[in-house]
């Protein structure tokens, strides 16, 4: 029978063209839309209805693994070579930990835990360093003059200096010798609905972002159903990076 005259293979088609899926027994489908990202228009302000955020799971995280690592180095054009690596700009790096008392090993990824409460806001003499209403903090390398002050408050160590002159930059991301520079979420993907470089990289699947503020959102009913923790929450500084696992 030609395409044309079957009308369940039609059906089909025209299901997954809408993203709807065939469900096989409740619960399961064999399509599933991902969860897509709204675009933010050009000139248009950021919105504190949203607040972006990403949740880690370290049961996935592979301690050998650095995809979420050179995918943030590309995405970002952070490729100067320095002669001491402690010079080196590092938006993301891995970590892994092992519990004292249980004797268990994990790892994880830390960069900008992006906190609803930044103390490097706090510390900034100049402004530079800001956070947006929808959660993301950033520097603004324009008014940044390198004090470094906002690198001593963060207890994360997720800033950056950067000490060498920057060529083939990303345009979209903007650096600059003598300014400080950290992890942005990839804000400039975000804005026009795609998601961190890190992210996508992660074949694991063990990072998952979205709207921490949509209750419908993977991010949120993922944080609902399962345990998951701030890093140092004692400073209540309320980080949109949550990690699941530690």
């Amino acid at each position: 029978m030609s395409e044309g005259k079957n009308p369940r293979r039609g059906f089909i088609a025209a299901s997954a063209a809408a993203g709807i899926g065939l469900a096989v027994a409740p619960g399961i489908r064999l399509l599933q839309a991902a969860e897509s990202v709204p675009t933010r228009p050009a000139g248009q302000p950021a919105s504190s209805k949203v607040r972006w955020g990403m949740l880690v799971d370290t049961t996935k995280c592979a301690a050998g693994c650095d995809a979420c690592v050179k995918a943030c180095n590309k995405e970002n054009a952070i490729n100067e070579v320095v002669e001491d690596r402690r010079q080196a700009s590092q938006w993301i790096r891995k970590i892994d930990l092992k519990d004292k008392k249980t004797g268990r090993e994990f790892s994880l990824p830390m960069m900008c835990q992006h906190c609803a409460n930044p103390p490097c806001v706090d510390v900034c003499p100049t402004g530079a360093s800001m956070k947006r209403a929808d959660g993301i903090v950033l520097v603004d390398r324009h008014i940044c003059i390198g004090c470094r002050y906002c690198m001593m408050a963060c207890p994360y160590k997720a800033r950056s200096f950067v000490h060498a002159e920057l060529h083939a930059q990303n345009p979209e991301v903007p650096r600059g010798k003598g300014c400080v520079e950290s992890c942005t979420m990839c804000v400039h993907r975000v804005d026009r609905g795609e998601k961190p470089a890190c992210v996508e990289a992660c074949k694991q699947q063990a990072m998952v972002f979205g709207d921490l503020k949509d209750p419908n959102s993977d991010i949120s009913k993922r944080i609902a159903a399962v345990p998951s923790d701030q890093i140092r929450a004692d400073l209540n500084l309320d980080p949109g990076v949550r990690y699941q696992g530690i």
